[in-house]
């Protein structure tokens, strides 16, 4: 086992926050997601709609269980609720205002 910071190396930081009256469990997005995040990001001035596919980028991310979440079960979802939800993890991301909280 490897002593010190290097033995941090993957670990994430997780709480549980609230998703349609849920708790759901979120993780801090990595460097390298933040990174494709922000990549992604700047194809918005192009085209509007990249926003959604954004906004599902960062949830399957962080939150647990959603790797497997298709386009269509997203559809399901309202979409306020998963704004608050890809905000939430942009603030615990250390992205954006109220950063780390």
């Amino acid at each position: 086992m490897s002593e010190g910071i290097k033995g941090l190396v993957g670990r994430k930081m997780t709480k549980n926050v609230k998703f349609m009256g849920e708790d759901v469990k979120i993780s801090k997005l990595s460097v390298s997601e933040v990174m494709e995040i922000q990549e992604r990001a700047k194809a918005l001035e192009k085209d509007e709609s990249e926003g959604f596919n954004i906004l599902k980028t960062v949830i399957r991310a962080s939150v647990d269980g959603a790797k497997d979440l298709t386009d269509q079960d997203f559809d399901n979802f309202p979409l306020d609720e998963l704004s608050k939800l890809s905000n939430e993890i942009m603030r615990f991301s250390g992205i954006g205002q109220d950063q780390g909280k």
